[in-house]
């Protein structure tokens, strides 16, 4: 695969080309994501769940995710990496500057911070730094106490405005990127139209530039229960190299995710 950059990325998106984005914590996994053509490999704070055990994402810290920074990034050279900013570790702007120099040093290509208008000088002032941002609207994990719990966002019409106007006001901000995780499919198709840069959905249905997946659920592994979004890839093809590419494959042609993944 050939070294995948922002500027790769944007083409994508003008020439309708859909991305694929996987969450990643190891070198080997990344290797055998990579090869299989996935473009973003993303360093979740999932990883407190996934790996660590625990019942949210709030307990992972800065050095969690610069560990698998690291580790993904030694098994894949040419992908681009994302690194999660996990939960208050960006409150203020010179705590946000202390905790994005190790992630950035450990191969990070981007950051990603959850939420909306607040966020705004902070992202002003990581882009002007070099610094590139991905931006994380709906259900975002790090206010689940907030929600009530995981729940669709963006049902109602004032919820939907707001949605689409704080992912606007993040574009011209300077974020580069967009994630859009369990919204309904009406909404993620406003915001994809509405924005120029490459916008990637969870829970979002298939109108978004792009999807993303957290590898544990696509192989039918995590502890509890695989989301309505996700899709059990690995029992479905029977072997995990066959996993990812029939991932890959469906989410360029459109069929992943279908209606029964989507929120209306």
């Amino acid at each position: 695969m050939a070294k995948i950059n922002t500027a790769v990325l944007q083409k994508m998106k003008q020439q309708a080309e859909k991305i694929t984005m996987l969450t990643a914590y190891d070198a080997s996994f990344a290797k055998l994501f990579a090869e299989q053509g996935v473009e973003i490999l993303l360093v979740g704070d999932s990883l407190g769940m996934v790996l660590q055990g625990h019942s949210d994402t709030l307990p992972v810290t800065i050095n969690d995710i610069a560990y698998h920074t690291r580790s993904v990034r030694a098994g894949a050279a040419d992908a681009f990496v994302i690194a999660d900013m996990p939960f208050m570790s960006y409150g203020t702007l010179e705590q946000t500057l202390q905790n994005v120099m190790p992630l950035m040093q450990a191969g990070a290509n981007m950051v990603k911070l959850e939420g909306g208008e607040f966020l705004l000088p902070t992202i002003k002032a990581l882009t002007e730094r070099g610094v590139p941002v991905c931006g994380h609207l709906g259900l975002t994990p790090q206010s689940v106490h907030v929600f009530g719990g995981f729940k669709v966002q963006g049902k109602s019409n004032e919820q939907a405005d707001s949605i689409l106007t704080q992912a606007q006001a993040l574009q011209a901000a300077g974020i580069q990127l967009l994630v859009l995780e369990c919204i309904p499919t009406a909404l993620a198709k406003r915001i994809t139209d509405a924005l120029t840069i490459p916008v990637i959905g969870i829970g979002a249905g298939n109108v978004t530039d792009g999807q993303v997946l957290v590898m544990h659920d696509i192989m039918g592994i995590s502890s509890g229960y695989i989301p309505k979004f996700s899709k059990n890839y690995l029992q479905q093809t029977g072997e995990i190299r066959s996993a990812i590419s029939t991932f890959v494959s469906e989410v360029k042609s459109g069929i992943f995710p279908a209606a029964e993944h989507s929120f209306n």
